[in-house]
């Protein structure tokens, strides 16, 4: 089950409604979640990456969501807890397709990443 969760949190944006998404900046440039860095354990490499993407949008919540994934695989569970928590209260809320090809709203990803952050499941040695 934390397999299914994991790949859960290293979303990619699915762009359901174009007028909705908001990961482009003003050239229309998709923002850089760092899914390939997290997934392969890069957690320098990601944080490094969603932190530029974040400076130019700063109310995405796939980048603030997967950056919290970041910072929980480095143990940085403060940070990680308030970055899920600026995602759950974005005024900018889009679907965001995960992994597994499933689809949930960015809110309820960030509710999740939140409660697995709180029972530990971001820790080195319960990630499969």
């Amino acid at each position: 089950m934390l397999t299914s969760l994991m790949a859960v949190l290293l979303a990619t944006q699915a762009a359901t409604d174009p007028a909705v998404a908001q990961s482009s900046d003003v050239q229309g440039q998709p923002a850089d979640i760092a899914s390939e860095a997290l997934q392969s354990g890069r957690s320098d490499e990601a944080i490094a990456a969603l932190e530029r993407a974040r400076a130019k949008h700063s109310d995405d919540p796939a980048v603030l969501i997967n950056l919290g994934v970041a910072y929980a695989h480095r143990g940085d569970d403060l940070k990680a807890r308030n970055l899920f928590k600026a995602a759950m209260d974005s005024r900018t809320v889009i679907d965001l397709e995960t992994a597994d090809g499933d689809a949930m709203s960015s809110r309820h990803l960030a509710r999740k990443a939140l409660s697995m952050l709180s029972r530990g499941e971001f820790r080195a040695g319960t990630l499969k």
